[in-house]
């Protein structure tokens, strides 16, 4: 059902915090020529902390709207309360979306057991897809292979999003789950393997700005050419190092507003990249071509 190259895609905003919704359809437009396979709406790079729940209502309305196949939109519902969530999936639900991605409970740190009622709460509200995301890094909670397993054999879950850095740990994730479930990436640094390693896709940082290179270099180690992947990732290698040298979406923003695809606009706590970083950020565009 989901597979090829996702975009977590960055919201456009104007320089005092608004959002951009003339920005957000162009940001729309550039993914759906540079064969990105779908959109995450309000994802981490998408500032989803900061976003309340009627703008991210609006972006998905307007995304909705606009889009067409068979780039799919999927819309990020999960907090850290079960009860905001399950609302958050039921009422996102409603529109005519390709699935929802729900991230682990941040900050509380649920147990296994509670991850699993979690997200079994949450498919069972939802009508659209479920995506499951795992990013420790930012939840402070690591959804283990196994509890991936007891979910992927409920109705409505479909994918895990995956952002351990961990070849192993995908290699067990795509033994261990049913074949029509879905192993994605969250990792641009390791993507290309994990999808030679039986990943179906990559939900990425790196191709908010080269969609194009992206795209080509998923196509080809989703058809099993190690060679040719390995090839069309290197020009963008130092995208997938450089963009994390401050918090995403900090880098992706400031790049992206660089090639003029959006204005400067972000929201605190984030800033806008420091000085000392946007040498390399450019260096990196450059050697990527898209600068």
């Amino acid at each position: 059902m989901f597979s090829g190259s996702l975009v977590a895609i960055a919201t456009p905003m104007r320089p005092d915090g608004a959002v951009d919704l003339g920005g957000w359809e162009r940001l729309l437009d550039f993914h759906a020529a540079s064969g990105t396979s779908g959109v995450v709406v309000g994802g981490t790079t998408g500032e989803s902390a900061t976003l309340t729940d009627s703008e991210i209502w609006q972006l998905s309305e307007r995304a909705c709207a606009h889009v067409r196949k068979p780039m799919q939109i999927i819309v990020g519902a999960g907090t850290s309360s079960t009860a905001s969530t399950v609302e958050r999936a039921r009422r996102l639900s409603e529109l005519p979306i390709d699935g929802l991605l729900i991230v682990t409970p941040a900050y509380n740190r649920p147990t296994q057991e509670g991850l699993y009622q979690h997200f079994a709460a949450v498919a069972r509200a939802a009508r659209a897809p479920v995506i499951m995301y795992n990013v420790p890094a930012r939840t402070a909670v690591d959804m283990l292979p196994a509890t991936v397993q007891r979910l992927s054999q409920l109705p409505g879950i479909v994918a895990v999003k995956e952002a351990v850095p961990d070849l192993e740990r995908v290699q067990k994730l795509v033994e261990l789950c049913p074949k029509d479930f879905a192993v994605l990436s969250g990792d641009d640094a390791t993507a290309r393997r994990s999808m030679l390693a039986g990943a179906k896709g990559v939900i990425s940082v790196t191709a908010n700005v080269a969609p194009r290179a992206m795209s080509d270099m998923v196509a080809a180690a989703l058809k099993g050419d190690a060679a040719a992947a390995a090839q069309l990732d290197e020009p963008i290698a130092a995208l997938h190092r450089d963009l994390f040298l401050e918090a995403n979406p900090i880098p992706t923003k400031w790049a992206l507003m660089r090639m003029g695809k959006i204005e400067s606009g972000i929201r605190l706590p984030l800033t806008e990249l420091s000085a000392q970083y946007q040498p390399a950020v450019l260096a990196a565009l450059s050697t990527a071509g898209v600068l």
